[in-house]
């Protein structure tokens, strides 16, 4: 199942629970926008070469579209118009007054040099330079973007519009509009939940083993702050193959190790090397895919022996694999709801942004937690009231708002 189908699913079940017509449905499935263009580069060697770049601006009935810009060679339509319907979602899940959108340029970055990849970044905000902007589209950081980026896509939107709007972008570094704890909110924001269903289910941190799959920003945060809260890390990985010690991992060696030599496989002093595939499957209490999509399959869900499962990553279980896991009575909380941190505090940066005031590093945080904690427990009533899973009750949550605001607004009978 290809994201977009696996979207669209998860969609259904929840227009399901709640006897949408299918006009209605119609209308929440079907995109405002989708673009598509080619985005000129001039190389360093001194050829022009274009790469597809994508935005598509799902819906913004509860006001303008947000959502991220990946660079990744596989990154397709149907990947992006997934995401943007997941970032509707969210972005309502969490009552952000944001809709959902996505982008992207289908493209390795890693083969490209720091000037290359500036003026890659600034030719895709020339491309989309009419469709966003403060009021209307927000793009932020995704796979394979950072805050350089962003700020050279706000740079570059300065340029074209004559006016320095920080607002048009979130995710920029904290000298160019940035905000305090945006780097850390996705991480951060899933150690909140998990410290929500650890107090609604009654285990200890220290007592409950943790294996991570994903090492990069939101994997290192969240590792980083489960680590801190006492919580017991048997397992990380990153591209390279994972590291596994059944006692606990030593974070602060693991990334000593990974920092010194690029991957936490080195770190064969904390434990002994598994791979990817099997980290999913080890016996531990929670699982925490926090890379890519689709790596919890059909293929490895009957192996999969985790009791919790805290989605970071967008998209990470497919269906199928979600029905299988359910019969098991794996409780999955769901990437809409899980990873919603990062958003949360893209919506502080605009704040700021838009206001030129700007907030302490614990009052971000602050507010962060009392989103997270607001989210999770309207998403839990509605999981108990209504006996579904926790993806459904965050699309209910979330499809309740979305509707209303189409409702009042008139584009929904």
């Amino acid at each position: 199942m290809n994201p977009l189908e696996n979207a669209l699913t998860q969609l259904k079940q929840a227009a399901h629970i709640l006897h949408l017509s299918p006009e209605s449905l119609q209308a929440l499935a079907t995109p405002k926008r989708v673009i598509e263009t080619a985005i000129p580069l001039l190389h360093d060697d001194g050829v022009l070469r274009y790469y597809r770049g994508y935005r598509v601006q799902h819906n913004d009935a509860r006001g303008p579209f947000k959502g991220g810009i990946r660079f990744h060679p596989s990154i397709d339509l149907d990947e992006v118009r997934a995401l943007a319907l997941w970032m509707t979602i969210k972005t309502a899940v969490v009552d952000l007054p944001f809709g959902g959108a996505k982008g992207g340029i289908a493209i390795d970055p890693a083969m490209l040099s720091s000037a290359e990849c500036e003026r890659l970044s600034r030719g895709y905000v020339t491309a989309f330079a009419d469709c966003i902007g403060p009021h209307k589209d927000v793009p932020a950081p995704d796979v394979n973007t950072n805050g350089k980026i962003m700020a050279w896509m706000a740079d570059q939107y300065a340029l074209l519009s004559g006016q320095n709007q920080m607002g048009v972008v979130t995710g920029k570094p904290l000298a160019y509009g940035g905000s305090h704890g945006r780097e850390a909110a996705t991480g951060l924001g899933g150690l909140y939940i998990l410290d929500e269903l650890q107090k609604l289910n009654g285990f200890t941190p220290n007592e409950t083993s943790i294996a991570v799959q994903g090492f990069g920003n939101v994997g290192f945060h969240f590792v980083h702050y489960a680590y801190k809260a006492g919580y017991k890390i048997i397992a990380v990985s990153d591209s390279n193959g994972a590291l596994y010690n059944e006692k606990g991992l030593d974070i602060t060696a693991v990334v000593a190790c990974k920092n010194e030599k690029g991957t936490v496989t080195a770190a064969q002093n904390c434990g002994r090397n598994i791979s990817n595939e099997e980290l999913l499957t080890l016996g531990t209490d929670v699982l925490v895919p926090a890379a890519l999509e689709n790596v919890i399959t059909p293929l490895n869900a009957e192996n999969i022996k985790a009791r919790y499962i805290i989605e970071l990553a967008n998209g990470p279980t497919t269906a199928e694999a979600e029905a299988m896991l359910g019969k098991k009575h794996i409780t999955i909380v769901p990437d809409v709801l899980a990873n919603a941190g990062g958003v949360t505090v893209s919506y502080f940066e605009w704040l700021q942004n838009l206001s030129c005031e700007y907030w302490s590093e614990d009052d971000v945080v602050s507010r962060l937690k009392k989103r997270m904690h607001e989210a999770f427990l309207s998403v839990w009533q509605r999981h108990k009231e209504m006996g579904i899973d926790l993806r459904t009750a965050s699309y209910v949550c979330a499809l309740e708002r979305i509707i209303a605001a189409m409702k009042v607004r008139g584009s929904l009978q």
